[in-house]
């Protein structure tokens, strides 16, 4: 029932539980809510609030993306689900009130440290996820055309249109944006990876065997292989597709001919070939393979990446050469929200963006059987968590 209504599986990724653990836990803010002097949101709500006047009179709202990643949250009512927050004993009053993802949502006031008050009745007209803004950014808005942010983490969001659909392969159903008051709401499949960019972080910064986060690209220009060597970055378990928290980092098919740079290839091949499993379980639940993959975020800098990432998707990878995607998806948003209307959301307004375009350099059997092998990394680095701690060397 609560994956159908949020479409979210039960897990302490998404606010609920964090929440439900501060009331166990932390008696100032359960005497705030008794009180009647606790509210609860996500960042943005918080944003919003503290700038259209905080404490004197801000606006408590949130948008139904952000909404959407609560658990508490009914994706098909776009209300919040009394059974839920019965369910996680969470009081519905300190809960936001959700608006679009486009519309005025109030005005900013002139703050004591910002003389001039040149925001002071700015309207504050979009409110998105990160990554329902970086596919609005990315102009994502027909049915099946997906894009994939390459940051801390990857994240994978198919749009799947006014139809939620639910997945069989471990994918999030969330809802990718409702551009307007009267708007239709539009939904996306989603795929999480938890490491992508941190896996360069830590070559540098655990291993020590680079300086910077940009030498690794020149580590593997070097070598263009990794030699046989598999690395699953599997640090705080695994994402999606597999929901497994027990799975641990590994780095397998060694030999004494291994150096740094396959190391350095075997990381970023990692990256790609955790897209790859989200990429398979999206067209097997949509059922139409995609065509290309638009991408953004820090990573798709590095270019040995991204063309990594075409070999072994075996379709083009497109990367607009506006990369604040992000930033872009929301201007849009605030934009195009009724009573500001200075940007027009229309297909036949918008302008298409320069890309660079990544195509595929090596056979379908090659990117195959590479995956094969990554595969089977994978299955071995599952049900490695114990509780075993550092300080005593013992499990319980």
């Amino acid at each position: 029932i609560l994956q159908f209504r949020t479409g979210l599986p039960l897990s302490t990724y998404f606010s609920a539980v964090k929440l439900r653990w501060l009331l166990d836990n932390v008696e100032e803010i359960k005497q705030a809510v008794d009180d009647g002097r606790a509210m609860f949101g996500t960042i943005d709500s918080w944003l919003i609030w503290s700038l259209t006047g905080g404490k004197n009179g801000g606006v408590h709202c949130t948008d139904v993306t952000n909404a959407s990643r609560t658990m508490l949250f009914n994706i098909h009512s776009l209300e919040w689900d009394p059974e839920l927050c019965q369910f996680f004993d969470i009081p519905m009053e300190i809960l936001p009130k959700v608006r679009s993802s486009s519309e005025i949502y109030g005005l900013m006031v002139c703050f004591l440290l910002c003389k001039s008050g040149a925001l002071t009745g700015v309207p504050i007209s979009g409110c998105l996820g990160d990554q329902s803004a970086a596919l609005v950014g990315q102009m994502c808005f027909q049915d099946g055309q997906a894009k994939n942010t390459y940051g801390t983490g990857c994240f994978l969001l198919c749009n799947t249109g006014q139809k939620a659909v639910f997945s069989e392969h471990g994918l999030l159903t969330t809802i990718a944006y409702k551009l307007g008051r009267d708007k239709p709401v539009c939904y996306a499949l989603e795929g999480s990876v938890a490491i992508a960019g941190a896996v360069v972080r830590w070559l540098r910064d655990n291993l020590g065997i680079v300086k910077t986060s940009q030498e690794v690209e020149k580590l593997a220009a070097e070598v263009g292989t990794s030699y046989g060597c598999y690395f699953v970055p599997a640090f705080s378990g695994l994402y999606a597709p597999y929901w497994e928290p027990s799975a641990r980092g590994i780095i397998c098919g060694l030999t004494q001919f291994t150096n740094k740079n396959h190391i350095a290839f075997a990381a970023l091949e990692a990256v790609c070939f955790q897209t790859r499993e989200i990429l398979d379980a999206i067209n097997k639940d949509c059922g139409i393979p995609l065509n290309q993959l638009q991408v953004d975020g820090g990573m798709t800098n590095n270019k040995v990446l991204m063309q990594l990432q075409s070999d072994i998707l075996c379709i083009p990878v497109v990367k607009p050469s506006m990369p604040e995607t992000t930033a872009l998806g929301a201007a849009m948003a605030a934009g195009a929200a009724e009573g500001v209307g200075i940007w027009s959301l229309n297909p036949g307004d918008l302008t298409a963006v320069t890309c660079e375009r990544f195509e595929p350099q090596i056979n379908p059997e090659e990117s195959e059987f590479r995956y094969a092998r990554w595969k089977k990394a994978v299955v071995k680095s599952m049900d490695w968590e114990t509780s075993e701690t550092p300080s005593n060397g013992k499990s319980e």
